[in-house]
């Protein structure tokens, strides 16, 4: 068994090896702590209507709507992974990953997004990417949905219809079926924070439904919903043969309270609620939505006139059902924010119930991507805030990531890189946070959703204008492979 895969046995063995830090020294990475990096289909794979694969909701929008995105750019091609995956594979290894989190395409398995048809090119494309990764010592971890609904799901409604719930879980049987044999590490959703912003705005995230405040909390409802049932479905029918591991990426700032006050205090733990609690409440805390999204949400409904809250409730089923529906904490962790209390954004809407306004330091320096700040206390702050909030789930950080314009000599990359994983080394080895394992945010320059190609996340750096998509490492992927491979963030980064 892989070093990486017996940390899998047991949540007890992997709390046991990553406690065990606390005699290493405070820039080495645990024994078995796991180092990777990330993707997500429609982001590197391209062939978007090749060997049977059906139209996804980022197909479409793109499509119809080319001026929603930079440049009119879209994943038509992408990194052209489905063709050129074994080179994938390649710059893993240059970096000396143990793991490689990337996602399957809903479309690409069943193009309708229902059981009627079932893709054998896409199971098979699927297969040869997991067998080349273990082929090559690294593990896979899948997330099953990183954005990209079948846009035939998305004609019957979307994430804001109950029945997607039922639609996800059969999908989700086909994954474990075909690849639960190899696959021993499960995500659910990836950042659903974020993609049900496609139900409350236009033109940036798909399927661009101009729903703010409703269809938004419909899509949240749904899908921890789901979230639930496939979670259940593993441990009574695969988790005795497979013994995987199945879990739910939420993304969260840290949010910093602009002043040192009660009421900065409070709007802090509101965003919180609001942003990342939502989510995980219900799964990590008690089957149900944190009390002051109930309460803000059914009291600005009511007042609003509405017959019924905004926000869909549980049934008692349901919430036994979400309850503890996860063996770990997946986080996607990348800046920070300030926050104060005030009113933002229309009515309805997620941000005016939540009653907080977010804003930046301009101090702060800032990459490529407006909304990423460099800030490696935040990232500390947060790791114990999760630890501290939802006890007892061991934490992955499934992305975390540096944005440029894509040169090769990456310093700002590489300066992000050292300094936040010594604030997550600090909030291990000195505070000691149960984090087991760290996804870089990405190994290949990709599609960054509607900035296009503008904005490069990659440690390997991709020609867009070549045919060929040539890969050509960065400085940061020589540097990201030093740590992964000694295990150790260099002392610079600690003073």
């Amino acid at each position: 068994m892989a070093r990486g895969l017996a940390i899998l046995l047991s949540t007890v063995a992997v709390i046991h090896l990553v406690r065990a830090a606390s005699n290493s020294t405070l820039n080495q990475f645990p024994d078995g702590f796991l180092l990777g990096a990330a993707t997500a289909a429609y982001q590197i794979e391209g062939a978007w209507n090749e060997d049977g694969k059906g139209e996804n909701i980022w197909d479409h929008m793109f499509h119809e709507h080319p001026e929603y995105t930079n440049n009119g750019a879209n994943g038509d091609v992408a990194c052209d992974s489905y063709h050129k995956y074994a080179e994938d594979v390649e710059a893993l290894k240059g970096i000396g990953a143990e793991v490689y989190r990337f996602s399957v395409s809903w479309s690409r398995i069943l193009p309708t997004g229902d059981l009627d048809v079932i893709n054998q090119a896409g199971i098979d494309y699927y297969n040869n990417v997991i067998n080349l990764l273990l082929e090559n010592g690294i593990e896979p971890m899948v997330t099953m949905y990183h954005w990209d609904l079948p846009q035939a799901l998305q004609y019957i409604g979307g994430w804001p219809n109950p029945l997607i719930a039922d639609y996800f879980v059969e999908y989700a049987r086909i994954l474990f079926e075909n690849f639960g044999d190899r696959v021993k590490w499960w995500i659910t959703f990836n950042e659903p924070s974020v993609f049900t912003s496609g139900y409350s705005s236009v033109g940036y995230q798909a399927p661009s439904q101009n729903a703010p405040g409703i269809g938004n909390y419909l899509a949240a409802h749904t899908l921890i919903r789901a979230h639930g049932k496939v979670y259940r479905l593993y441990d009574q029918q695969f988790r005795a043969t497979q013994n995987g591991r199945v879990g739910i990426t939420l993304s969260t700032d840290w949010y910093e309270p602009a002043e040192d006050t009660e009421a900065c205090v409070e709007a802090q733990r509101r965003m919180f609620e609001f942003q990342l609690g939502l989510y995980a409440h219900p799964i990590y805390v008690d089957g149900d939505y944190p009390a002051v999204v109930r309460e803000r949400v059914d009291n600005n409904s009511r007042a609003e006139g509405r017959p019924r809250s905004r926000l869909p409730s549980f049934t008692e089923e349901e919430k036994q059902e979400i309850r503890g529906s996860s063996d770990f904490f997946g986080l996607n962790a990348y800046t920070t924010s300030l926050v104060m209390p005030g009113e933002s954004g229309t009515s309805p809407s997620l941000e005016l119930d939540s009653g907080v306004i977010r804003f930046y330091n301009e101090s702060w320096p800032v990459s490529s991507a407006i909304w990423l700040r460099v800030v490696p206390w935040g990232f500390r702050k947060l790791l114990n805030w999760v630890a501290t909030e939802y006890q007892g789930y061991p934490i992955i950080v499934t992305e975390n990531g540096y944005a440029d314009t894509g040169e090769l000599d990456d310093q700002g990359r590489i300066s992000y890189y050292g300094s936040y994983l010594a604030e997550m080394l600090k909030a291990v080895n000195e505070d000691g946070v149960n984090v087991f394992g760290y996804m870089a945010w990405s190994i290949i320059d990709n599609l960054e959703w509607a900035s296009g190609y503008a904005v490069r996340f990659g440690l390997y750096q991709v020609d867009f204008n070549s045919t060929d998509r040539t890969r050509t490492p960065k400085a940061s992927a020589s540097f990201m492979g030093d740590i992964y491979r000694n295990k150790t963030v260099p002392e610079e980064y600690f003073q």
